[in-house]
């Protein structure tokens, strides 16, 4: 009982501390952000709210201005089952790319993030 109550202290403190020192968006062209916009149409990050490491990854989405559609692995259901049945584990982060009919499970915050700032930094 205590632990459970730490953890979500902690769990609070962290995405406090990440509201507070948000990053600045990224500024593109319209026609540049548009097409940054439709390939994170394609995407969607598995998440926790509170995990230190999708609260990364979520602030470098934040810093790329890539609009990625966000899924709770711990409080929806179907999100956590969509996770264990197509990805393969319940692990977060993990970014669905969808791309010619077929799903890219990864995870990892580092490749993730790693993977947002080759593809979108640039654009």
């Amino acid at each position: 009982m205590i632990m459970k109550a730490i953890r979500l202290g902690l769990g609070n403190l962290i995405v406090l501390g990440d509201y507070v020192s948000r990053p600045a968006r990224m500024q593109r062209t319209p026609q540049a952000q548009a097409s940054v916009d439709q390939a994170a149409a394609n995407m969607a990050l598995y998440q926790f709210h509170a995990c230190p490491f999708c609260v990364k990854t979520r602030r470098t989405l934040h810093r790329l201005n890539v609009p990625v559609g966000l899924r709770d692995a711990k409080n929806n259901e179907a999100d956590r089952q969509a996770l264990l049945e197509h990805g393969g584990k319940i692990k977060v982060p993990c970014l669905r790319i969808d791309q010619n009919g077929q799903s890219t499970w990864m995870y990892d915050s580092k490749v993730i993030i790693a993977y947002l700032n080759e593809r979108f930094a640039a654009a």
